[in-house]
This record gives structure tokens, C-alpha cells and sequence, in this order.
């Protein structure tokens, strides 16, 4: 008992305890949800510079815009832009260019109106620098391709001579580099071409540094659209078998909503921030 009747606290020290319970909590808040989070990723979505603050994409925020990316292609005046697109890709690869320039325009027209549905065909600008930037991602895996040809081209190892050696070589390079090509495509042209659509500056496409670390900052996002692209051309290619409809219209449905989910990183990479605020969170 302490003086006027006060009593003594049970505990030796109670108000270094609730310090140190103070402590234990300091790297704990709540974000606008509800969530909890870590005073290292507020940090981390501080702006750099002393800018203005830019919040980290979540993969919730985009859940339902990529599930509707799905539905996208058969949206608003769906019928012209399908019925020409259809006869694009039959034409491939002579249509290749003009294919990418309207992958570009649905990529814009998906950011800016997501409810109209795919934009009407015309021979979009762009398409050309697209061309050129999966040129210079694919060039490097080519080279290794031939070498690896080179390498197993072995006929006692495949059991075969003459041409079906050299179909069995190159298949087998195409194999072993086919996913490693994927993952850098991937990673690095989504956000590459939000940029190039949202700006249409050639020098956004190939800025690939910035697209690494618009991945490292939106990784939840990004990992959001990859799987909707992929799941897109699954469905594309297995069109052909499943319902019965051939690969044409499918590749050209997988394009469209390729565009549409890659528009979804565009809205958040591209907030019209001003030059030089893209750098990596610390």
C-alpha cells in the first residue's frame, strides 16, 4: 500500500512493460482497409524525392478488373473488331505489324473506356516498335538457340540422320529455351506497353530497367496480369480442340484480353507521374 491509499502494481516495472509492449507494436498500423501492415512497406510506399504519395498496387484492387478482362473482348461493338481481327490472324505473318498496332490501340482504348469493349480496327501507329522490342528480347535467346542446335545436333544421340536430325535438334532448343524466353517476356512487356499505350513515347517500350522496377513495386499486380495472360492464351490455343472453333479466333480472343489485362497495370504505372519518379522503393 502506498501513500493516500495508492496501491502497488503486482508487477516490478509496469510502466517499462507497457513501454516495451509500445515497442512491440511500433511496426504495426492499419492501412485505409482495415490490413495490417509493416512500417517497412509504409516506407516503401512513401514517394521517393519527396513527391507525392503514391500507393502500392495490390493484387485485390485488380481482381476484378483482370476476371473481367475475360468478358472484354465481347463488350461494346464487339462484332467489326472481331470479324477483321479474325482475318488478320489468318494472314500472319504478313499481318504481324498491323496486329501489334491494334493490340497497342486496345490496350489504350481498355485504360481509358474499359466499358466499350475493343476498339474498331484501322491501321494503328506503333505496331512497328512493338515488332522491335520483342526483336530485341528474342534476338539473345536465337543465338543461344543455335548454339544449343549445334550442340545436340548428335546422331548417335537422337538414333537419325539428315533432316529429321536437324528438325530434333532445333526442337529440342526451342524446348529448352522456350520458358526462360516467356518469363522475360513477361516480366518485362506488360509494363512496357501500359507505358507505351498511355504516353505513346517509343522511349517508354524500351525502357526495360523501368519495367523491372515497376515489377519489384507492383509484384501482386503483376503477378495478377501474368496469370491472366497466360490463362488467355491457354484458353486461345485450346480453342482448336475444345471448341471446335479453330486457333485463329482464339489467338485473336487471348490478343484482346492480353490488352485488357495488361491495361489494368497502366492505370497504376502510368498516374501521370512526372519524369524520374519511377525508382525503385527503399
Amino acid at each position: 500500500m502506498l501513500h493516500r491509499g495508492r496501491r502497488r502494481h503486482k508487477r516490478p516495472h509496469p510502466r517499462l512493460e507497457g513501454a516495451a509492449a509500445a515497442l512491440r507494436q511500433r511496426d504495426r498500423v492499419l492501412d485505409s482497409d482495415g490490413h495490417r501492415l509493416t512500417a517497412a512497406r509504409v516506407r516503401a510506399q512513401r514517394s521517393p524525392r519527396g513527391g507525392a504519395y503514391v500507393p502500392r498496387a495490390r493484387a485485390g484492387k485488380n481482381l476484378n478488373r483482370i476476371a473481367e478482362s475475360f468478358g472484354w473482348p465481347f463488350h461494346g461493338r464487339w462484332r467489326q473488331p472481331w470479324l477483321i481481327g479474325v482475318v488478320a490472324i489468318l494472314f500472319l505473318p504478313l499481318t504481324f505489324v498491323p496486329v501489334l498496332g491494334y493490340a497497342v490501340a486496345a490496350v489504350r482504348a481498355a485504360g481509358e473506356q474499359p466499358g466499350h469493349g475493343p476498339p474498331p480496327w484501322r491501321l494503328y501507329p506503333g505496331g512497328h516498335w512493338v515488332a522491335l522490342a520483342l526483336l530485341l528480347l528474342t534476338a539473345p535467346f536465337v543465338l543461344v538457340g543455335i548454339y544449343i542446335s549445334n550442340a545436340v545436333h548428335i546422331a548417335a544421340f537422337w538414333q537419325s540422320n539428315g533432316t529429321l536430325l536437324d528438325v530434333e535438334s532445333f526442337i529440342a532448343a526451342v524446348l529448352i529455351l522456350a520458358l526462360p524466353w516467356g518469363v522475360v517476356v513477361l516480366l518485362l512487356m506488360p509494363h512496357a506497353t501500359a507505358r507505351y499505350a498511355a504516353t505513346q513515347r517509343a522511349r517508354d517500350l524500351f525502357d526495360f530497367a523501368s519495367s523491372l522496377r515497376s515489377v519489384r513495386r507492383d509484384f501482386a499486380a503483376c503477378n495478377v496480369t501474368i496469370a491472366a495472360i497466360v490463362t488467355a492464351w491457354a484458353i486461345g490455343l485450346a480453342c482448336a480442340a475444345l471448341f471446335c472453333v479453330g486457333v485463329v479466333p482464339g489467338v485473336f480472343y487471348a490478343i484482346l484480353v492480353s490488352a485488357n489485362a495488361t491495361a489494368a497495370l497502366s492505370t497504376k504505372s502510368s498516374e501521370r507521374r512526372p519524369e524520374g519518379t519511377d525508382q525503385p522503393a527503399r
